[in-house]
């Protein structure tokens, strides 16, 4: 097979564009006899003329024309392979596939995104919008890489779940709605309210807050993304348990009006991926990024 050696394209464009053997042999940082050689062993492998040297310049054959002026594209192309090599070993590019709950918060989603495209701009995230059972299920199965999930899950060998972020919940109301300074089970129990959709482990932390109480309330409408929940609450038709990072934009709206849980009501969620026989810099650049965004 007549592969081409690279490293002696190189030295033939280097003629070309200099003009003589010993300007491409001192450009290269090459000595004299092993430019001769570069060109000697290219010829021999292609069974092509290249190179007519002259008494004061070196001059091309029409096919060394051809082989410089495609193999100029194809240094490129090398230079370009060798990059994204040295990205993807280091973590700065990849494909992650990440499933995200129903409690990430719409507004923190964006922010983490935006961190990643600085810290690993090669790095891309697909992001999949799956309750927290079933991101376990495909990180087992391969399907995802990370799964931003409700904690707690159930242990397992195969998945390694570390705690993310521990927010607290609210209840976003319509403004025009006489409430108290803390909303409680039993005030909002009598209440039209609206709560995530039975599938999630969201709606079951908010469940078990209203029966501490001795309350089994039915929701007035049940979603699976806290925006459109938000939504709900603006368009004054009912009211919301969101997490405050979801509505802290809206602290000083005038149409609704956010008040805190009595008793408190917490949303913790871990961060889970498969334990990774060998490293993966691009899950470890989301992972890190992920880390930055920790609390409680």
């Amino acid at each position: 097979m007549r592969n081409l050696n690279l490293d002696q394209l190189q030295t033939l464009i280097a003629i070309a564009d200099l003009g003589t053997f010993a300007a491409a042999a001192q450009a290269l940082h090459l000595a004299a006899p092993t430019v001769s050689l570069h060109i000697k062993e290219m010829e021999s492998r292609l069974d092509a003329h290249l190179v007519v040297r002259g008494r004061r310049q070196a001059e091309l054959t029409p096919a060394g024309q051809l082989l410089v002026h495609e193999g100029r594209q194809l240094l490129l192309a090398s230079d370009d392979l060798i990059e994204r090599v040295r990205r993807h070993a280091s973590g700065r590019e990849g494909i992650v596939r990440v499933g995200v709950s129903a409690g990430v918060s719409t507004r923190l989603l964006p922010r983490v995104l935006e961190a990643l495209a600085q810290r690993s701009p090669g790095v891309e995230i697909r992001l999949e919008a799956v309750g927290s059972t079933e991101s376990i299920q495909r990180l087992k199965a391969g399907t995802l890489d990370i799964g931003i999930v409700a904690n707690p899950q159930p242990p397992s060998a195969e998945i390694h779940l570390a705690p993310w972020r521990n927010d607290p919940m609210v209840a976003l109301l319509p403004a025009a709605w006489d409430a108290p300074v803390y909303v409680t089970p039993d005030w909002l129990a009598s209440r039209r309210w609206a709560s995530f959709a039975p599938a999630t482990q969201m709606h079951g932390l908010i469940a078990g807050w209203f029966g501490q109480a001795g309350h089994h309330p039915r929701p007035f409408l049940t979603l699976s993304y806290p925006g459109a929940l938000k939504s709900l609450a603006v368009a004054s038709q009912c009211a919301a348990l969101l997490p405050f990072e979801e509505v802290e934009d809206l602290q000083a709206a005038e149409g609704v009006q956010i008040c805190h849980l009595e008793p408190p009501l917490m949303r913790p969620m871990a961060v889970a991926h498969r334990h990774q026989p060998a490293p993966n810099p691009a899950i470890d650049s989301v992972l890190a990024v992920l880390a930055d965004f920790a609390s409680g």
